[in-house]
C-alpha cells in the first residue's frame, strides 16, 4: 500500500487544483505523485427509439472537434449538489431535451493515473424536445441522433475519442444485457430530495448492483 508522507498544493484556479504528494512505496522507497483534483461531473446518454443523441464541440486542449455524450460539471459554488440534478441540467442546457426517466448506470474514473475526478453516467429516456440553454463557450456546439451503425462508424473514424463517452457506452451495453435490470438491486423508498428529485415523485427507486450513492432510476 502506498503511504502519503506529505502533500502540498502547487496550483489552483476556479475549476481545478494540482497538488504534489510525497509518498512511500510498499518497499520503503520514496516517490512523488502530481495529482489533479477536479469535482466529479455528470454524463448523460439520451436514448430514443434505439438511437443515441450526441453533441459535437471544439476541445481546446486537443485542438479539434469531436462527438460525445452531453456532459459537464457544476460551476464554482455548486459542488456537492446531487449528480442527478447536474445530469438533468446538462441535458437541458446542451441539447434542449428533458427526460421523464433517468437511470443511473455507474461511475467511472476519468484519468486515474494522475487525476481524482470521476464521472457519473446516466441514461435519459422518454425525452421531450426543447430549446438548448448553452453557455457562451458552447455556442458552436452541434448535435445529432445516431443509430448503432452510425455510432460504430464515428468511433472507427476517430470522431468519438472521449474516454468517458466510450466508457459510458460500455456501461449502457451492460445495462441492456438480458437480465441486467432484474438483477439491479432491491427496490426501496426514495423518500428524500436532491438525488431523488424525480424518484420522490413516484415514491420508489432502485439502486445499481452493489449499492450506489443515489437511486438508479428516477422519474
Amino acid at each position: 500500500m502506498i503511504r502519503t508522507v506529505a502533500s502540498r498544493e502547487v496550483y489552483r484556479n476556479p475549476w481545478m487544483s494540482v497538488r504534489e504528494d510525497d509518498i512511500r512505496h510498499p518497499d520503503g522507497s520514496p516517490g512523488r505523485y502530481g495529482v489533479v483534483d477536479k469535482p466529479d461531473y455528470a454524463l448523460v446518454i439520451p436514448r430514443q427509439a434505439a438511437r443515441l443523441h450526441l453533441v459535437e464541440q471544439y476541445r481546446y486542449p486537443v485542438g479539434g472537434r469531436y462527438w460525445e455524450f452531453p456532459q459537464g460539471s457544476w460551476p464554482e459554488g455548486h459542488q456537492g449538489e446531487a449528480p442527478l440534478d447536474l445530469a438533468r441540467a446538462e441535458l437541458r442546457e446542451e441539447t434542449g431535451l428533458r427526460a421523464a426517466r433517468m437511470t443511473y448506470l455507474g461511475r467511472v474514473h476519468v484519468a486515474y493515473g494522475y487525476a481524482s475526478q470521476g464521472c457519473h453516467v446516466f441514461l435519459a429516456e422518454e425525452l421531450t424536445p426543447g430549446q438548448p440553454e448553452r453557455e457562451p463557450t458552447e455556442a458552436d456546439m452541434r448535435q445529432r441522433w445516431v443509430d448503432a451503425g452510425e455510432w460504430r462508424a464515428l468511433v472507427r473514424a476517430g470522431r468519438i475519442t472521449d474516454s468517458a463517452t466510450l466508457a459510458a457506452h460500455a456501461l449502457l451495453t451492460l445495462h441492456d444485457e438480458p437480465g441486467e435490470t432484474a438483477e439491479s438491486g432491491q427496490k426501496e423508498k426514495a423518500g428524500g430530495t436532491g438525488a431523488a428529485e424525480g424518484a420522490a415523485a413516484s415514491g420508489e427507486a432502485s439502486r445499481p448492483p452493489g449499492g450506489g450513492p443515489f437511486p438508479e432510476t428516477a422519474r
